[in-house]
């Protein structure tokens, strides 16, 4: 079974499909996708005698917007009132050789469910069925090492499962891609979380430091009332917040912020700075086009920014935001680091991250 259930915001199955689609023809490898019951997911199947194995292989999770994490389908079940964890040994006896290395057991429910008892279920029953599946010689037994591959259940109602393995290097870090993260109170804004999110996804752990810390500077274009700004300011940067809006006055008497009232689509500091975000609700490739002004100057090292697509033609709308930075930055000679994700955060937007390399 050559197929790869992947996992994305619910409203937008089409987008992931599509780029999913385009992403594997880039590789040489063709497929199509159908929506799964209950939104959020894709079951993405491959129509070219390649494996779902092969294209995991050659395409990077982190090279896809749209997708928050994915799995290797291997084989679905139906499930019984009783005994489902007999039901899934039985099904994965045939698949078996297929899951050396796996040492965990992660159940998933689509993330719109209406049915709290299937959410429940899911919480309590995994930890007796990693038992059977000891037992039954399908697991191995608990390991502390990421570098494992991982077997994943997914459970679309009570009735039926879809059992697969998440390729260890090539998952979210997360299960289902979303990071668990609570407004803090001190936050001015819920939007502090987006920031945070973005630079869990796109910063590797050990570089955290060198990217955050050490009192860097930062500009936060379209910054009231102050979530970005408040997230900058707790990493101990000195922020320049440049929004025409009021700033939350606590956010103010730290001292780390200096508020200037203009456009941030106009405003230009008079040096570079280590950091550039903007949240701005605009034309997204307005804002994209202000990211590599930015970058071209050389005004910034880095860049995390919004970019906010219209409610039809998301993704085509994305692929032109995405030519223009890559030409821009291209053109004016800059070598840079991309990513852009729609991250669990985002509503009607996808958050880009640049870093200069030059």
């Amino acid at each position: 079974m050559d197929q790869i259930i992947v996992f994305c915001r619910p409203g937008f199955e089409s987008e992931v499909g599509r780029e999913l689609t385009d992403m594997a023809a880039l590789s040489g490898i063709f497929g199509y996708f159908q929506p799964q019951p209950g939104g959020g997911s894709i079951r993405f199947t491959l129509s070219g005698g390649e494996s779902a194995a092969e294209l995991m292989n050659l395409l990077p999770l982190e090279h896809l917007v749209f997708c928050r994490d994915w799995f290797e389908l291997l084989t679905e079940v139906g499930l019984p009132e009783s005994d489902r964890v007999g039901a899934i040994i039985h099904g994965l006896r045939d698949v078996r050789s297929r899951l050396a290395g796996c040492s965990r057991v992660e159940t998933r429910i689509p993330e719109e469910n209406a049915d709290h008892d299937l959410g429940n279920f899911a919480r309590k029953w995994t930890a007796p069925l990693s038992k059977g599946l000891r037992g039954a010689g399908l697991l191995g037994e608990p390991s502390a090492n990421p570098d494992h591959n991982r077997l994943e259940i997914y459970l679309p109602d009570f009735s039926s499962a879809l059992l697969g393995i998440s390729h260890a290097g090539n998952r979210s870090p997360f299960p289902g891609g979303i990071p668990r993260l609570r407004v803090p109170s001190a936050a001015p804004s819920r939007s502090a979380m987006k920031l945070e999110e973005a630079w869990k996804v796109f910063i590797p752990a050990e570089r955290t430091l060198d990217l955050l810390g050490g009192g860097k500077k930062a500009v936060d274009l379209g910054a009231a009332p102050g979530g970005w700004t408040w997230q900058l300011v707790k990493y101990g940067m000195l922020v320049t917040a440049i929004d025409n809006g009021p700033m939350e006055p606590d956010l103010m008497a730290s001292g780390h912020v200096e508020h200037i009232e203009a456009d941030g689509f106009r405003w230009r500091p008079h040096r570079s700075v280590d950091w550039m975000v903007c949240d701005i609700v605009d034309q997204p490739r307005k804002t994209a086009r202000l990211a590599v002004d930015w970058f071209a100057d050389r005004l910034c090292r880095y860049s995390v920014f919004n970019l906010k697509l219209p409610m039809k033609k998301r993704y085509e709308e994305w692929l032109l935001c995405r030519q223009i930075i890559t030409e821009g930055l291209s053109e004016a000679g800059i070598q840079y680091r991309l990513q852009a994700r729609h991250l669990y955060h985002d509503r009607e937007e996808i958050t880009c991250f640049i870093e200069r390399l030059d």
